[in-house]
């Protein structure tokens, strides 16, 4: 349900762990030691595609008498009680960091579950013949993938579940989510108007929601999301065929960022919301760069949204989320974009996906396949992004000529974007460590600044 407006705005002061991220990594570690495959895969992944090991794990086991509860009690983790897990499994948790779960067992083994996008794809590469357990497109499908004494490696497959454990069931709603799936992937987004666009693609998403779980109509959409996107994004192509070598797809997501005119931002907020998303922490950076942005999540998924809207200094006070804000006649830098490219939740699609890597070594792999990155916009120990180079998406004749009658761009301008283009969609270079959950304000802003379309567009896109 949607929270009522006027609620007050929680507070998100994502610190960081490093004793927690310190036990974790020593674990990997003996267990890389001890699983020559997962070791060579470790090797491979950040060689052929730039990512760690660590980014792609979706969970771990360890046995309990390695580590105690009260060991990973000690670093921030939590014991969750409602998560479905094997018999004689505890699931832990940590609230405030990007952790992957420990399950403690009472066997002796420790096993490495990873994360692909799609668990047939990533055996598909593996050519060993393994067998899943699950149904296709089941919530939640899993494969050993190597054996070696006590020390597993694992893959698995989530489509809207958060639990441990596959489905008894033979088929479950796998019939529903294909169709859902298949829906998504082929939904109407140009539409005459933009309140007939958003009222449908609401309804779209209300009747989905019907069908199967919001968890499971939330895995489907994003899926979609995410190929619309890339369709056409250079940067995302190339990438993602660089994982796809591996198997892996996707499965490194970090967050999706959408895009917003004023008007329609609580329209975005409440269909995101029926989808079972929570909103997080809000940014406001009116006096630096005319931006703000609600953080969502959902609990379910593992899918964080990064939602951005123009906003001006008067407003620092307003709840934007649940107000709703009236259109004005200065376009920042995130309602240009919208004017020239369309609402992301329609024909524009996400500005851009971020996934995790290892930053240094994405920039240099990516300029060796003439992929440009953009200097870094964060630059911390624990918290590095960088957007490769916008890529020039086509903008119609009558929208820049609106733009233009309005005062919103110049004739230059006008002329620059007619004839290259403006900037559309960016890939984001993202890297994490201490387990930081959160984003910078100022670093952000300074990003939309670097952005802008006007001052974007007339260097050349």
């Amino acid at each position: 349900m949607r929270p009522a407006d006027g609620r007050a705005i929680q507070k998100f002061d994502w610190g960081l762990c490093p004793q927690a991220e310190n036990l974790l990594v020593q674990h990997i570690d003996t267990f890389l030691k001890n699983n020559n495959f997962a070791c060579k895969l470790s090797s491979r992944m950040e060689q052929e595609t730039s990512t760690w090991f660590l980014d792609w794990i979706d969970h771990v086991v360890l046995p309990e008498d390695v580590v105690s509860a009260k060991d990973i009690e000690d670093v921030g983790f939590q014991q969750i009680d409602h998560l479905k897990a094997p018999t004689g499994m505890r699931v832990f948790m940590h609230p405030g960091a990007i952790f992957f779960p420990v399950l403690l067992s009472q066997e002796n083994s420790t096993e490495v579950v990873l994360k692909p996008e799609r668990l047939d794809h990533f055996i598909q590469v593996i050519g060993k013949g393994l067998s899943i357990e699950g149904s296709i497109c089941g919530s939640y499908r899993k494969a050993i993938i190597a054996e070696q004494g006590d020390y597993i490696l694992s893959a698995a497959e989530r489509r809207g579940y958060d639990g441990f454990c596959v489905s008894e069931k033979l088929t479950e709603d796998t019939w529903e989510y294909r169709q859902t799936l298949e829906t998504f992937f082929c939904r109407q987004r140009y539409y005459e108007s933009l309140e007939e666009g958003m009222n449908a693609t609401q309804k779209l998403i209300e009747d989905t929601c019907k069908k199967l779980s919001p968890a499971r109509v939330t895995d489907a959409f994003f899926r979609a999301e995410r190929a619309y996107w890339e369709r056409r994004n250079r940067a995302g192509q190339i990438q993602k065929a660089r994982q796809d070598r591996l198997g892996l797809g996707w499965g490194n997501h970090d967050h999706h960022t959408y895009r917003s005119s004023r008007g329609n931002f609580t329209r975005l907020i409440e269909i995101f919301e029926t989808l079972g998303f929570i909103c997080r922490e809000q940014f406001f950076a009116g006096e630096e760069a005319g931006w703000g942005a609600q953080v969502l999540e959902h609990p379910e998924c593992d899918i964080v949204l990064f939602t951005d809207i123009d906003l001006l200094k008067e407003e620092r006070n307003e709840n934007f989320t649940r107000h709703g804000l009236k259109q004005t006649a200065q376009r920042g830098t995130v309602g240009l974009w919208v004017e020239l490219h369309g609402e992301s939740i329609l024909q524009a699609g996400l500005h851009h996906l971020a996934a995790r890597f290892d930053f240094g070594k994405l920039r240099t792999d990516l300029k060796q396949l003439n992929i440009t990155t953009m200097d870094p916009f964060s630059y911390f120990e624990f918290l590095k992004q960088a957007f490769t180079e916008g890529e020039a998406w086509h903008v119609d004749k009558e929208r820049l000529d609106g733009l233009l009658e309005k005062g919103s761009i110049t004739r230059p301008q006008h002329e620059t974007f007619l004839k290259a283009g403006a900037i559309g969609g960016h890939l984001e270079n993202i890297q994490r460590t201490q387990g930081f959950k959160g984003f910078n304000q100022h670093s952000v802003s300074a990003i939309i600044k670097a952005t802008d379309p006007r001052k974007y567009g007339v260097q050349g896109v």
